[in-house]
């Protein structure tokens, strides 16, 4: 079985963003409930997520020694 494989066109760390705002949005038509939150923790993993992956890559990190 082959693997279907694709080119991303966007970065990693923007496409986390972008669909952090996509849920946050679509959770601002919701009315407050199980869905809702659901929705939003999603969005709070994404933005985790982003920021972990910024950290790791920043110029800054130091391997250990």
């Amino acid at each position: 079985m082959q693997r279907r494989r694709f080119k991303q066109t966007l970065t990693f760390p923007y496409r986390l963003k972008n669909f952090a705002e996509d849920l946050k949005a679509k959770a601002a038509k919701l009315r407050p409930g199980p869905e809702r939150e659901a929705l939003l923790r999603r969005a709070r993993r994404a933005d985790t997520a982003s920021h972990i992956d910024e950290w790791a890559n920043s110029p800054g990190l130091q391997p250990p020694k």
